[in-house]
């Protein structure tokens, strides 16, 4: 942390408290590590109903604790309602990515964040999904915010994290911290788009749980 090219800013003006939706330990780290370099207070809410399979998924989400953790970070987990997301983009199995399934999900996993973050006392989410670069950042914004309106107390702000080299600095922490490196967004339709993908290319499909930064397939030692 203290990283000198990281740069200096501050909440949105007269706010307070961050609830910080986070889809992945390596997507959100540089993220919590600008917030704390800043002073800001934030906690982590991980909802990602998305993410399967359920291997995947726990995979995901005990790299996350394990860094919030490590920095004293309080951390929310939330319900792994799997059901109602694939209720949720019905209908949209065949989309491409950042297409509309892209945005029904978005908008399940912030209207939830949006929603505890008014019942329990903040006044301001954002999320780590806006750090990746195979993301489109207005589409997330514009979940963001959809949600956030829903109440008068609340804000998404916008800030956009890969500025100032801060998705060079989300792949270095990675390989410092040896995070699990997973291979497609996380729904069922990404690996299997993906696992297409790489067919076509005569490249092997994904294999769940092997892959980690700064290692070839070899798992981290616990």
């Amino acid at each position: 942390m203290n990283d000198p090219l990281r740069p200096s800013f501050s909440l949105p003006a007269d706010r307070k408290k961050v609830l910080m939706h986070s889809c992945c330990a390596p997507c959100s780290a540089e993220v919590m590590e600008a917030m704390i370099d800043n002073g800001i207070e934030f906690d982590i809410f991980f909802y990602n109903p998305n993410i399967h399979p359920v291997q995947e998924y726990e995979i995901r989400k005990q790299e996350n604790i394990r860094f919030a953790e490590k920095h004293g970070i309080g951390f929310i987990d939330a319900d792994y309602d799997m059901d109602n997301w694939f209720e949720r983009v019905k209908g949209l199995e065949h989309t491409p990515e950042r297409g509309e399934r892209c945005t029904a999900c978005f908008d399940m996993r912030f209207e939830r964040t949006a929603l505890y973050a008014h019942e329990h006392g903040y006044d301001t989410i954002t999320s780590s999904l806006g750090i990746s670069r195979w993301k489109d950042m207005d589409q997330i914004n514009g979940c963001g915010e959809r949600a956030a309106a829903r109440y008068d107390d609340l804000i998404y702000w916008t800030y956009n994290w890969r500025k100032h080299g801060g998705s060079q600095r989300m792949i270095e922490i990675s390989k410092r911290e040896a995070f699990y490196q997973q291979e497609y967004c996380g729904c069922v339709y990404s690996l299997r788009d993906t696992n297409k993908h790489r067919r076509e290319r005569g490249r092997d499909r994904i294999h769940i749980g092997v892959r980690f930064y700064g290692q070839d397939e070899i798992k981290r030692d616990k």
